[in-house]
């Protein structure tokens, strides 16, 4: 039984966050639109009512109240390289000699995933809540765009662990030891088709230059100084890789890091498959 205010907007923060994880991360919605912001609405007037409750993680302050002047460059604790690509069966198989030969001809598993075509991003958790996103910049620091981030609908912005075997109406069961005290998490900003078409209507309504391409939009509203804004755009994450991890001993293995970014309700890449062997991989790119 719900006791307090307090206790009843926690309730509803769970809640709401537990469907966001349905909704963003495991693609299995149990409530409609309306549902949901009803839910959002009634947490929205009890924070109203109790302002002194509210908390930079709740899902009601993803939007910020008003635009940054500039934004401050931010140094990444460990650098986010870019990646190589290839066209050619034949240098994917002299990429794994190399592999091979680092690894004193220990045969290596490979993890093939599809590439999402949008802007890489770092977003840094501490004790679990989202307190920085940045842009990759040259790969040693980039741009501040938290508040950006922040407005990226299936972009956490508190990391708790979900029960696989939680009943259907169970919350959130959280485990403060499964949350890293610090857990940078590399990644990828994109624009839907569909909310790519949507804003190029509005915008040639509006006699405004059309948008190139979805990925130009996504780095555009990654770039813009109102948050309100980039909240319109509905931009997309998907997780792909750590960066800085304390305690160090997160995940054995690149297949267990995604099983463990998505259990933390990140939403991952749903297009990946494991190979044990190079023509494994070339037969899947294939």
């Amino acid at each position: 039984m719900i006791k307090s205010a307090s206790e009843h907007i926690e309730h509803l923060r769970r809640k709401i966050r537990r469907h966001d994880n349905l909704y963003y991360v495991l693609n299995a919605p149990e409530i409609g639109d309306r549902e949901y912001d009803e839910l959002f609405a009634e947490l929205k007037r009890l924070e109203k009512e109790h302002p002194e409750l509210i908390t930079t993680d709740s899902p009601t302050q993803r939007v910020a109240g008003k635009p940054l002047e500039n934004f401050q460059t931010v140094r990444h604790s460990v650098p986010m390289l870019s990646m190589d690509n290839t066209y050619s069966a034949e240098e994917l198989r002299q990429f794994d000699q190399r592999v091979r030969k680092t690894l004193k001809n220990q045969q290596p598993r490979y993890i093939v995933e599809s590439k999402i075509d949008g802007v890489a991003m770092s977003l840094r958790y501490e004790k679990g809540e989202l307190v920085l996103g940045a842009t990759r910049g040259d790969g040693t620091s980039g741009d501040d765009i938290t508040a950006n981030t922040r407005t990226i609908q299936s972009v956490p912005l508190r990391l708790e662990e979900m029960s696989e075997s939680a009943p259907k109406e169970t919350l959130f069961e959280t485990d403060v030891s499964a949350v890293p005290d610090v857990l940078e998490v590399r990644g990828e900003a994109f624009m839907p088709n569909s909310e790519f078409a949507r804003i190029n209507r509005q915008r040639e309504e509006q006699d405004e230059q059309p948008f190139a391409n979805p990925r130009n939009a996504t780095a555009g509203s990654l770039k813009l100084l109102d948050s309100r804004t980039a909240a319109n755009r509905k931009l997309r994450f998907l997780a792909y890789a750590t960066g800085e991890v304390r305690p160090i001993d997160f995940c054995q293995g690149h297949a267990e890091t995604l099983k463990k970014l998505k259990k933390l309700s990140l939403p991952i890449n749903p297009y990946y498959e494991q190979a044990e062997n190079i023509e494994e991989v070339i037969e899947i790119c294939n």
